[in-house]
């Protein structure tokens, strides 16, 4: 299963920092995440940007390459997430009519409350998968799940997704919408992708994913795109599925 690289994340502009003596050294782009300054994409441009991070944007959060966020890691960073970006080029590889076929009942994502969607989203992650949420239950509905398909989190969710039923009860779902920005970082983007964890229902969440996919390019959509944290098995699904590996990112929690 799989979750946004961007949960709470405002985006704005692309900012450059320099050093002491005027030259550019980081760019990124501003935005905040969960009311914290943060630098998203960020993209070295000299020598010396960790030491400008450090020394300017203490408490900030930033996300770039795997070495960036390696250093920033070993100068005292906390890390919040290792992800990989992947994109699927639905104009190059549109994707067969046939996959929207799932053989099950479907419906939009905002046709059953959250409250009955949340106990299929919630126990696909559970403690030891790389996106385990350890708070409450209530926080986790009222601040992630209900916003996402309410579309107030990103925005409207897209009508390639959908919630998987099996006896009147969910048991697996894609959330899909658009991300801000240019792609393969922004546009069409898969934001959750869940099952329940029972055995029953195992496979189901590739069949909601080629759904998306298949009804993304029937759609006229140009390319759908998601992020996975590092460690997630779910990564040779996406693969396998015809998605492709366009970026890697630490995410970093500056020390201040």
């Amino acid at each position: 299963m799989t979750r946004s690289n961007f949960d709470g994340v405002e985006t704005l502009s692309r900012r450059t920092v320099t050093d002491l003596a005027g030259r550019p050294v980081l760019s990124y782009i501003e935005g905040t995440r969960a009311g914290r300054p943060y630098a998203d994409l960020a993209r070295v441009l000299g020598p010396g940007a960790v030491e400008v991070i450090l020394r300017e944007m203490p408490g900030w959060v930033v996300s770039g390459d795997e070495d960036l966020g390696g250093r920033l890691l070993a100068a005292g960073g906390r890390r919040l997430r290792h992800a990989h970006i992947y994109s699927r080029d639905l104009r190059s590889e549109p994707a067969p009519p046939e996959w929207a076929e799932t053989g099950y009942g479907v419906v939009a994502c905002d046709a059953v409350p959250p409250e009955e969607v949340f106990a299929a989203w919630r126990g696909a992650y559970p403690p030891g998968h790389p996106d385990h949420n350890a708070g409450d239950d209530t926080a986790a509905l009222e601040r992630d799940l209900a916003p996402m398909i309410s579309g107030t989190s990103y925005g409207p969710l897209l009508p390639c997704g959908g919630l998987l039923l099996r006896e009147d009860r969910v048991v697996a779902g894609v959330l899909v919408g658009t991300l801000e920005g240019d792609l393969p970082f922004g546009g069409p983007w898969v934001f959750d992708l869940f099952r329940d964890q029972s055995p029953e229902f195992a496979g189901l969440g590739a069949v909601m994913l080629r759904r998306a996919v298949a009804l993304a390019t029937l759609h006229g959509l140009p390319a759908l795109g998601l992020a996975v944290t590092e460690g997630n098995p779910a990564r040779r699904v996406y693969e396998r599925l015809g998605f492709r590996h366009t970026l890697s990112s630490i995410t970093v929690a500056v020390p201040g």
